[in-house]
C-alpha cells in the first residue's frame, strides 16, 4: 500500500507541490488569524462540579463577587490619612463606568482585610463589565493603562483573576516568539551536521513550517465550533516542529540509503522509502494522535483545547510528511545530497563509526540482557519514586517571573494582609429565607477546626453567600481537607449548600481527573495495543511497549516533582517553587509523551521486524535494529530536545515545566529505554516477541499494516545465538 502511494506521489509530484504551495499561502493568510480567535480564559475549572455550581448560583442570585482586578496601592502615609483616601478614590472615579461595574475599597466596605498590617498599603477590588471572560478581558484592555494612574505619592500595581490571566497570556505569546527564534538556528546547524548537507537538512524544517501553519489553520477552523485555549498554540508550535523533524529525519535518511543503491531509480527509491519509513511515520502519527485524543475525555476546557491542538498538529504533520516530503524527494532525487559539507561519502554497504559503536552496544546488551534489565528498571523506578509525594495545587500568579506586577500583588495579599483576602472558601446557601437557620449554619462553619471566620458577603431572597477565612495556603493539603470538612457540615433544613472558591476548584478538578484517568488508560492503552498489533503482528510487543512507556513516564514525573515542586534547580532554571503542581499539567504531559515515546518505539521495532522477516533470527534482528536506528533515534531526540529546550526558557512556570519535563522524558526514552531496556527484554523474550494466537495471527495476515510485500518470517530453530 505505501509503496504504491510512493509511486503515485512520484508521478504527480509537481501537482502535489502545487497544491501544497496553495495550501501554505492560504494557511499563512487565514490560518494565522487564529491568534485573534483563541480563548484567553484559563479553562482549568470543572463544569458541573460543586464549586462551579456555587459560582453559578451566586452570580445568578447575588451578582458576581470575583476579584477580576486587584489594584495594590502602596505608600508611606497611613490609610487613615484623608489625602490617601482622596488619591485612591479620585483614581478609581476616573475609570469609565461602562468598563468597571463595581469597585470595593477599605473606605466603602470598612473591612479590615483591605488594610495591610502596617496600615500603609491597601487594595481595591474591581469587577469588570462583561457577560463572559472574553468580554471582561475587553473591558480590562480598555482601562489597563489607567489602572496604575494614582497621585498623592502612591504607587499602584495590578493583579487579580483577569489581570493575572492576561499577564500569563502576554508572557506566553512573547515566549513562543523567543523560543522559535532560539530553536531555528540551532536546529539548522544540527541538521546540517547530522545530514552532512544543506539541502537534506532543510527538508525537515520545511515540513515543520508546513505543520505549524497547517495546524494554525486547523485550530482557526475549530474556533468556529468550540472554544480553543490560547495555550493550544504552544502544543502546535513545539509538537509540530518536533514531530516534523523526527518524520523528516526518518524519511530523508531512508531515501538517501535507497537512492545510493546500484541501479535504483528515483521512483523505486521513493517507493521503498514509503514502504518502510513512510509506513513507520503513518503508524507513529496515528498512535500519537490517538494518545492526544485521550485529552478529549476530560471535562476541563484547558485539556480539551490541548487535545484539539495536538491532534490537529500531528495529523497535519503526518500528512505533510507523507505527501509534500516525498514529492520534494521525488523532484530532488540524488540532489538530496547536494551542497554537502563532507568531503568524502561512505561507500554503499559500509557503516559509519556511529553505527559501529551502536553495534557494539547492541551486542553487549544481547550478551547480558538480565543485567541491563535489572539496572535500567532500578534506575527508572528510583527516578520515579519522588512522584509518590506529589502535592497538587492550582495555577496562580506565582507562575509568572518574580517582579511581575500580578505576582507582586498576589504575594502582598498573601503576606501583608489578613489571610485569604481574595481567595476564601465560599459556601453558597440556596433554597431558604430562614435567617436564623442560615446564621446557625454559618456558626457551624466557623466552628470547623482551621476556619478563622465566617462572614456573610451577600444575601438576596433565598440565597446567601458566606466567605470562610483560614490560615493555610490555598494550594495545600490542609486547605483541601478544610474544603471537604466544610462540605460535610449539614446544610440548613430544606436548603442546599454548595462550597466553592479556588481551593474547592482544585478539589473538584482532582476528583474529576481521577475519575477519568482509568478511562484514559483504557482508551489510549487499548488503541495503542491494536495499532501496534496491526503493525507488528505480536501481542507481547504492544504490552511491552506500554509497560516501557509507563516506566519512562514515572521517571519523568519523579524528576518533575523534584524540580518544580521541591524546588531543586529552581535557581538555574529561574522560577519559584510553590510546593505544588497543577494536576492538569501531568495529564497533558502524559498524553503527549506517551505518543512521542511510541514514535521512537515504532521506528525501532520497524527496523527489527524488517530484519526478522528476512532471517527469522530474533537476536540478530534486535541487534541489527539497534545498530541501524541508534544514531537516528538519538539524533531525532537531540533535535526534539532543542525544540522543547527552547520552551523551557519560558517565564511562565507551567510552560517551563512542560518543556523541561518533556526534554527529560525524551532523553530517558531515547537512551536508557530504547537503547538498553527494550532490546534487553526482546532478547529474553526471543521468538515469543512475534507470537500471536492462531486467530489473531490470521487477522494480522489479512489486515496487518505490513511493509510492502514483506515475507513471512522463515522458521528457525528455537535456540538462537548472539552474532
Amino acid at each position: 500500500m505505501f509503496d504504491r502511494w510512493g509511486r503515485w506521489v512520484h508521478r504527480r509530484r509537481r501537482w502535489v507541490l502545487a497544491v501544497a504551495g496553495a495550501a501554505l499561502v492560504f494557511a499563512g493568510v487565514w490560518g494565522t488569524g487564529v491568534f485573534g480567535a483563541l480563548s484567553s480564559a484559563g479553562g482549568f475549572d470543572t463544569p458541573g462540579s460543586e464549586s462551579t455550581r456555587a459560582v453559578q448560583i451566586a452570580e445568578r442570585d447575588l451578582g458576581r463577587d470575583s476579584a477580576d482586578i486587584v489594584i495594590l496601592y502602596e505608600g508611606h502615609a497611613n490609610v487613615d490619612d484623608p489625602a490617601y483616601r482622596t488619591s485612591v478614590e479620585r483614581a478609581l472615579g476616573a475609570l469609565p463606568k461602562d468598563k468597571v461595574a463595581h469597585a470595593a475599597t477599605y473606605w466603602t466596605t470598612k473591612s479590615p482585610q483591605f488594610v495591610s498590617k502596617d496600615r500603609t498599603d491597601t487594595y481595591a477590588v474591581l469587577q469588570l463589565a462583561g457577560a463572559d471572560d472574553s468580554a471582561r478581558q475587553d473591558s480590562y484592555d480598555a482601562v489597563r493603562d489607567d489602572l496604575t494612574e494614582v497621585g498623592g505619592g502612591l504607587t499602584a500595581k495590578v493583579g487579580g483573576t483577569v489581570g493575572t490571566g492576561v499577564a500569563i497570556n502576554d508572557r506566553v505569546s512573547s515566549d513562543i516568539a523567543r523560543a522559535e527564534s532560539m530553536a531555528m538556528p540551532a536546529l539548522l546547524v544540527l541538521l546540517v551536521l547530522i545530514f552532512g548537507g544543506l539541502v537534506s537538512a532543510s527538508l525537515p524544517l520545511l515540513i515543520g513550517g508546513f505543520a505549524i501553519l497547517g495546524s494554525f489553520t486547523a485550530l482557526h477552523a475549530l474556533t468556529y465550533v468550540t472554544d480553543v485555549s490560547i495555550f493550544a498554540v504552544n502544543i502546535t508550535t513545539f509538537l509540530g516542529l518536533g514531530l516534523a523533524i523526527d518524520y523528516g529525519l526518518f524519511m530523508v535518511t531512508r531515501f538517501r540509503d535507497e537512492i545510493r543503491k546500484d541501479g535504483a531509480s528515483r521512483e523505486d527509491a521513493l517507493a521503498a522509502t514509503m514502504a518502510t519509513a513512510g509506513r513507520t511515520v503513518a503508524i507513529s502519527g496515528v498512535t500519537v494522535a490517538v494518545s492526544l485524543s485521550g485529552l478529549l475525555l476530560f471535562d476541563q476546557k484547558f485539556l480539551v483545547s490541548m487535545g484539539y491542538g495536538g491532534i490537529a498538529t500531528v495529523l497535519v504533520c503526518m500528512v505533510g510528511a507523507l505527501t509534500v516530503l516525498p514529492a520534494l524527494l521525488a523532484v530532488l532525487g540524488p540532489k538530496v545530497n547536494a551542497l554537502s559539507i563532507r568531503r568524502r561519502r561512505r561507500a554503499v554497504g559500509t557503516e559509519s563509526r556511529f553505527d559501529a559503536w551502536w553495534g557494539r552496544l547492541a551486542h553487549s546488551v544481547m550478551r547480558r540482557p538480565v543485567i541491563y534489565i535489572v539496572a535500567t528498571v532500578a534506575l527508572l523506578l528510583a527516578l520515579g519514586s519522588p512522584f509518590l509525594s506529589i502535592n497538587w495545587g492550582g495555577t496562580d500568579a506565582k507562575a509568572l517571573p518574580e517582579g511581575t506586577d500580578a505576582r507582586v500583588v498576589a504575594e502582598a495579599l498573601e503576606t501583608r494582609f489578613p489571610g485569604n483576602a481574595t481567595s476564601p472558601i465560599q459556601a453558597v446557601v440556596s433554597g431558604t429565607s430562614d435567617r436564623a437557620a442560615v446564621q446557625a449554619y454559618g456558626d457551624r462553619l466557623a466552628a470547623v477546626p482551621g476556619i478563622t471566620s465566617a462572614t456573610v458577603t451577600g444575601s438576596n431572597g433565598g440565597t446567601t453567600r458566606i466567605a470562610l477565612s483560614y490560615d493555610a495556603d490555598p494550594n495545600s493539603d490542609t486547605a483541601r481537607t478544610l474544603v471537604k470538612e466544610v462540605r460535610d457540615v449539614p446544610a440548613p433544613p430544606g436548603a442546599q449548600a454548595d462550597v466553592g472558591g479556588s481551593t474547592a476548584e482544585i478539589v473538584d478538578q482532582l476528583d474529576s481527573i481521577g475519575a477519568k484517568l482509568p478511562w484514559l488508560a483504557l482508551f489510549v492503552g487499548g488503541a495503542t495495543f491494536v495499532l501496534l498489533f496491526l503493525a507488528f503482528g505480536s501481542i507481547l510487543l504492544p504490552l511491552k511497549a506500554i509497560v516501557m512507556n509507563m516506566l519512562s513516564l514515572s521517571a519523568t514525573f519523579g524528576a518533575v516533582v523534584l524540580i518544580f515542586q521541591d524546588g531543586h534547580l529552581s535557581g538555574p532554571l529561574g522560577f519559584t517553587a510553590t510546593g505544588a503542581l497543577d494536576p492538569s499539567m501531568p495529564i497533558l504531559m502524559l498524553a503527549m509523551l506517551f505518543g512521542i515515546s511510541m514514535d521512537y518505539e515504532v521506528f525501532l521495532l520497524s527496523r527489527i521486524r524488517e530484519q526478522y522477516d528476512r532471517t527469522g533470527d530474533n537476536t540478530a534482528a534486535v541487534a541489527s535494529g539497534v545498530r541501524r536506528t541508534g544514531a537516528i533515534i538519538t539524533s531525532a531526540a537531540l533535535l526534539f530536545i532543542v525544540v522543547i529546550g527552547a520552551f523551557s526558557t519560558s517565564g511562565v512556570t507551567f510552560i517551563k515545566m512542560t518543556g523541561v519535563g518533556m526534554a527529560i522524558a525524551i532523553l530517558l526514552d531515547a537512551t536508557i529505554v530504547r537503547a538498553l531496556l527494550v532490546p534487553a527484554t526482546m532478547r529474553l523474550l526471543g521468538r515469543a516477541n512475534w507470537w500471536a494466537p492462531g486467530p489473531l495471527a490470521r487477522l494480522y495476515g489479512r489486515f496487518g499494516i505490513r511493509e510492502g510485500d514483506a515475507p513471512e518470517a522463515p522458521q528457525r530453530p528455537p535456540l538462537e545465538s548472539v552474532h
